[in-house]
């Protein structure tokens, strides 16, 4: 696979990534795409395929997992399946862009693992567990042994954000917005080859 170059934001949810990640969609000097995600989990409210996800049965998840077809996917909860596939990171480089993803934690360093040169890993870090709690309820899209399936979850994500390139801590979400803005210009400006260290 050649192309562009990958730019991955992860964090548990409700950590602001998804804002960080439409932020930088709409900032056109940078010349980002962003990488659909594939999951067996049913749509929920508006969502589109195609446009927010892939929206595929569990028996046609297995078949692409078998297939190799992913570059990465994970079984988050029972049944619930999310990936990224290749196809899809392939048409965006085909368009000329560099590809953005607000993909999990695992999936995240998945990614940067198998394309370590190309690749910039941020992690977006919430003020805490107790600010993430409320922000999920918020959104009231979810149960909550939903939310506390996905807090529980949070506290071992946490865990990982120094394997990422960079932290982003999220306490200030106009602060957050600007230094993912610098930093992502930062990466596309440096040259794509990495001078032997």
């Amino acid at each position: 696979m050649k192309g562009g170059k990958l730019i991955i934001f992860s964090a548990p949810s409700g950590s602001g990534k998804t804002t960080i990640v439409r932020h930088l969609l709409a900032q056109s000097e940078l010349n980002l795409a962003f990488s659909i995600s594939a999951t067996s989990r049913p749509r929920r409210g508006k969502e589109k395929n195609g446009e927010h996800y892939y929206f595929l049965n569990v028996t046609q998840f297995k078949k692409h997992i078998k297939n190799e077809d992913f570059l990465e996917w994970e079984e988050v909860y029972r049944d619930n399946f999310y990936g990224t596939l290749k196809s899809e990171v392939e048409r965006l480089w085909a368009q000329g862009k560099n590809v953005i993803f607000d993909i999990d934690v695992a999936g995240g360093l998945r990614i940067k693992n198998k394309f370590p040169d190309k690749t910039l890993a941020v992690f977006v870090k919430p003020p805490s567990i107790d600010e993430l709690k409320i922000r999920l309820k918020k959104r009231s899209t979810e149960s909550d042994d939903k939310i506390n399936m996905r807090i529980a979850k949070a506290s071992v994500e946490l865990a990982t954000a120094p394997q990422f390139d960079h932290i982003i801590k999220n306490y200030d979400l106009e602060t957050a917005l600007s230094d993912a803005h610098k930093l992502v210009a930062n990466y596309l400006a440096e040259s794509s080859f990495k001078k032997d260290e």
